[in-house]
């Protein structure tokens, strides 16, 4: 049996575990989160490594593109990434460059979902850039709150072009700010919302992101 397992530093509240088989192959698909802990994290991946079949980097990404191809490395993830040296992880970029985009235009293709003019509140397009452009593409209305979410700032994108602009600036600086004043992780992920951006909600036919 092959073993998966995603350290992630978000809440362990979310742990899971279950078997299942996938083209005839029996798996053990793991997730520990570690409650915004980074050491930890780096511990177990340490000394899981060359004991199980892959890891996934939960919580965090290794990098940020958004728009560009560029490649801008999130300070915080680099010992995480290096903790496995026999083990390869990964941190499900590749996913969101490329499938994320083809369910979005097969859900509408489809007639599974209704996205004609549907207003769509994406949560962070800097990491789910593929997502943004899907939506657009499929004709929706988007409102990309990177600057709420991240940051606390009230302040929205309406139209790919300018958001492309921001994250080509912004990118580059924000990859090596602290993970956490960008992201909530531990038990942060559980806090109820204040309200404050409730009206960002109430935008949305659907959120996303």
């Amino acid at each position: 049996m092959r073993k998966i397992v995603s350290v992630s530093i978000g809440s362990s509240h979310r742990d899971k575990s279950v078997e299942t088989e996938i083209l005839g192959e029996k798996y053990l698909i793991q997730r520990i989160g570690t409650n915004g802990d980074i050491k930890k994290a780096i511990e177990m991946i340490k000394e899981l490594d060359g004991r199980v079949d892959a890891f996934g980097m939960g919580g965090i990404d290794i990098y940020l593109t958004a728009c560009s191809n560029k490649k801008y490395i999130i300070r915080e993830a680099i010992p995480i990434k290096t903790a496995a040296r026999i083990t390869p992880i990964v941190d499900g970029t590749g996913i969101k460059r490329t499938l994320e985009k083809r369910v979005i235009k097969h859900l509408k293709d489809q007639g599974i979902v209704d996205m004609e003019k549907k207003r769509v509140l994406i949560t962070c397009a800097a990491d789910r850039y593929g997502m943004a452009e899907a939506f657009n593409n499929c004709g929706c209305e988007i409102l990309m709150g990177d600057l709420i979410f991240a940051l606390g700032i009230p302040f929205t994108f309406k139209s790919l072009k300018a958001f492309q602009r921001f994250a080509n600036l912004a990118i580059p600086v924000v990859s090596r700010l602290p993970f956490e004043m960008l992201y909530p992780i531990g038990e942060k992920q559980r806090q109820e919302s204040n309200g404050k951006f409730s009206k960002y909600y109430k935008f949305a036919d659907i959120i996303a992101g």
